[in-house]
């Protein structure tokens, strides 16, 4: 059940507080509050519930609020609640009308907003807020700008740069190695065939055996070891391989019988098929002597998480989600995630249509490193008059004119602002490192990151109009 309230921000003069108090309008979480659309996508969460079954939720800003101020503050789920607990201004950024000492609501819920603010709602909010603020911008622009200024850029069929390029999002998993996994997975069948004989004790004659020990010393005979030979290593997946294979032969027999099946839980259930996949892909490339599969599973907490090859110096191979994201006007946007490697250079043509969607012109330029520069896409924006950063295909020329040098020059400076973004987004903020355990809310934090960026963008411009605006009236008094 959802009932729907009035996400429209109060004043911060109206705020309660219980020292009669009052809020100021300059502190940053309150301006924050007024850049961001709650109303405009009040409906589409309210379409999750049910309008008549179930229990009334908390709010969108509620929900979505906190979500930015864990990203913000760069914090944990419980930190974030404690946060809101003792701070009036998070308070008021979250839609409550009056301060309270009481926790908003039990840390485990924020789980539950990141599951109903899925990615693609965090991305149209993000679109909504830069476009709502250019609008505005655009507005004063053409008050003060001459009319001949506005016949100039009307004439101008396409206008802006668009930056594009792609990253990946490691997940919380350690790094994954064949024996360590495998070691993982046998564990794991032990475990079950402890529940599942549990119910049974009795009724048949003996527990079946797992070599449980043996397995482990098998193990830790090579895990141990600083160095070990590819001869050893494989000596042991091979050994490690057969207890899984035993394990899981004894677990088929005992949830012959029905009843067994009953003890296992949700999460027991999942982990047999993840165990029952790992199997057979390390067996398969055991047995084919490869090193690579489809799909691999890298982690049993998170099969969905995949190695993605990067080829950068120092992490030549990344596990969590790649993403491919674009800067327009000093703003960055998520256009695509996926858990799966891709290539970036198909989405350039999705990326510039959306660009002329979002400000009704083709771009005048698109910056893009050498894997957007294939034959196809420089068709694409040749037909549409869009210059596309680099040198062109073929022999480079012997002379290259001064023109030419500096353009290519101008071009990676351009470029090197979605590179800024990927580092700030991982230094500063939670991409470095998703915390996030399910497929869907780690892609609603990701989701968030670029959304928070573009607050904090949006804010220190705020902040720097706010001291341009003090320093000049300074000035006036000063000399008038």
């Amino acid at each position: 059940m959802y009932r729907k309230a009035s996400s429209s921000p109060t004043p911060p003069e109206n705020f309660e507080l219980p020292f009669e108090g009052k809020l100021s309008q300059d502190n940053r979480w309150v301006i924050m509050a007024n850049l961001i659309p709650w109303d405009e996508f009040e409906e589409e969460y309210a379409k999750i519930f049910s309008i008549d079954m179930g229990a009334p939720a908390l709010p969108f800003r509620m929900a979505l609020g906190s979500l930015i101020i864990k990203e913000r503050l760069g914090i944990s789920d419980r930190e974030t609640v404690e946060q809101i607990k003792e701070n009036p201004y998070l308070q008021y950024f979250i839609g409550r009308k009056h301060y309270s000492n009481e926790a908003p609501y039990d840390a485990s819920l924020l789980v539950r907003f990141r599951e109903r603010i899925n990615v693609d709602l965090v991305n149209q909010i993000n679109q909504r807020m830069v476009k709502k603020i250019q609008e505005e911008t655009e507005e004063e622009s053409k008050k003060k700008s001459s009319l001949s200024e506005r016949q100039e850029t009307r004439e101008s069929p396409n206008q802006g740069k668009l930056i594009l390029d792609a990253t990946c999002a490691p997940g919380d998993i350690s790094y994954p190695n064949d024996l360590g996994l495998l070691n993982q997975a046998r564990v794991k069948t032990e475990k079950i065939i402890d529940t599942l004989y549990k119910p049974l004790k009795g009724r048949l004659k003996k527990k079946p055996k797992t070599y449980r020990n043996l397995a482990r010393k098998d193990y830790l005979k090579v895990a141990k070891k600083r160095r070990s030979s590819r001869k050893e290593r494989r000596k042991a997946i091979k050994k490690q391989l057969k207890y899984i294979k035993r394990n899981l032969s004894h677990i088929d027999q005992l949830l012959q019988t029905g009843e067994a099946l009953e003890g296992l839980s949700i999460s027991q259930y999942k982990s047999l098929l993840v165990v029952a996949e790992v199997y057979r892909q390390q067996q398969w490339m055991y047995e084919n002597k490869a090193q690579r599969i489809d799909d691999r599973i890298v982690s049993l907490s998170q099969p969905h998480i995949r190695p993605i090859v990067r080829g950068k110096a120092g992490k030549p191979v990344e596990f969590g989600a790649k993403l491919a994201a674009s800067v327009r006007d000093g703003y960055v946007f998520l256009d695509r995630i996926s858990w799966d490697n891709f290539n970036e250079a198909g989405d350039l043509k999705a990326q510039i249509e959306a660009f002329k969607q979002h400000t009704g012109v083709y771009p005048e330029s698109v910056h893009v490193d050498r894997i957007y520069r294939n034959r196809e896409n420089r068709a694409f924006c040749k037909e549409r008059g869009i210059r596309i950063s680099g040198p062109p295909l073929g022999r480079p020329p012997a002379n290259v004119s001064s023109d030419k040098k500096k353009q290519a020059l101008d071009d990676e400076k351009v470029r090197n602002a979605i590179e800024g973004k990927f580092g700030i987004s991982k230094r500063r903020f939670s991409l470095n490192r998703v915390m996030a355990k399910l497929p869907h809310t780690s892609q609603t934090a990701i989701a968030i990151t670029f959304l928070v960026m573009n607050l904090s963008t949006l804010l220190r411009q705020f902040f720097c109009l706010f001291l341009c605006d003090t320093q000049h009236h300074a000035f006036f008094l000063d000399n008038y």
